[in-house]
């Protein structure tokens, strides 16, 4: 076969190109719209309900509520589509609906925090921009008792798991014909803590500076200093969504300059004011904690 040194690629205006690497190392080029590269449903309004699941509490703009039936997993619906346009996908530009915020002073140039736009992150894009958002767990994944990732109330937060572990476990919560699980992107942790601002049920100082009044941290009142069960304290709700805030922090897909896996939020171990809901830690994928824990997060086909 012929191989070229170069190549180009043209096309009509307002056709741009998106590249990137596929998860067996290809190259990946698609051919994208700019005038509707960031256009969203405006059904979001309407969320779906895969089968298998139904709703059970909440209606779009304050926590939507799916339960799975087989298990009582539950997951919340992020309206994509109502957020401003201020998060980004390179890190550069600030105009996506869907994608990480810079909430802690310049954290992006300071150590380069970035997310690949691969295979998985695209389709989640563009099941965003389909049905106008997202779903989420509604609580730090556990483990059953069969040792299968669920998302429900009143057990202890699975933990001890690395990056790697993590982000298997999260692909397994759910995968047919219609959805597919994975580990939390940093556009999705970032769309969640938008849609609290733009809700109003958080402001950005109790996301940005200090989450002590709606998380287990150390700092909080009558806080018991160790990790609790999943959903155990009402104060640490936010839209049906229960310790977003302390507790456990999360492993998310989100890197830094040296490719370390970034972790997000504050703990049960240290203060809500040094470790607000918006930090960004990071060390080793292979790395485990006692205080480490993750969600997955749904990509409806």
């Amino acid at each position: 076969m012929k191989r070229y040194e170069k190549f180009v690629l043209e096309a009509e205006k307002g056709i741009t190109f998106e590249v990137s690497e596929g998860t067996s190392g290809e190259l990946i080029i698609r051919a994208l719209n700019i005038a509707t590269a960031n256009v969203y449903s405006t059904n979001y309004v309407n969320p779906p309900i895969p089968e298998g699941y139904k709703h059970v509490c909440g209606e779009w703009n304050n926590g939507f509520v799916i339960e799975r039936c087989s298990d009582g997993s539950q997951f919340v619906w992020i309206p994509v589509g109502s957020l401003d346009s201020n998060g980004t996908l390179d890190g550069e530009h600030f105009s996506e609906k869907f994608g990480r915020r810079n909430y802690m002073n310049n954290e992006f140039s300071d150590d380069e925090f970035n997310e690949a736009l691969n295979d998985e992150l695209l389709e989640q894009l563009e099941s965003v921009k389909k049905y106008g958002g997202f779903y989420i767990s509604r609580y730090n994944i556990s483990k059953s008792s069969e040792g299968k990732p669920q998302s429900v109330k009143g057990v202890m937060p699975w933990v001890n798991i690395n990056f790697d572990d993590a982000k298997k476990v999260a692909s397994t919560i759910e995968d047919n014909e219609a959805v597919k699980g994975h580990l939390t992107f940093g556009a999705e942790y970032d769309s969640v803590l938008e849609w609290f601002i733009k809700t109003e049920v958080k402001t950005l100082a109790e996301i940005a500076e200090d989450s002590t009044e709606w998380g287990n941290h150390w700092n909080t009142e009558n806080s018991p200093k160790k990790v609790v069960e999943t959903g155990s304290r009402e104060e640490c709700c936010a839209n049906n969504i229960y310790d977003f805030a302390g507790n456990v922090d999360e492993w998310t897909q989100e890197r830094n300059k040296s490719s370390h896996r970034v972790i997000r939020g504050g703990f049960f171990g240290v203060d809500g004011y040094d470790y607000p809901v918006a930090f960004r830690d990071y060390d080793f994928p292979n790395c485990n904690f006692i205080s480490t824990g993750f969600r997955a997060t749904l990509y409806i086909k």
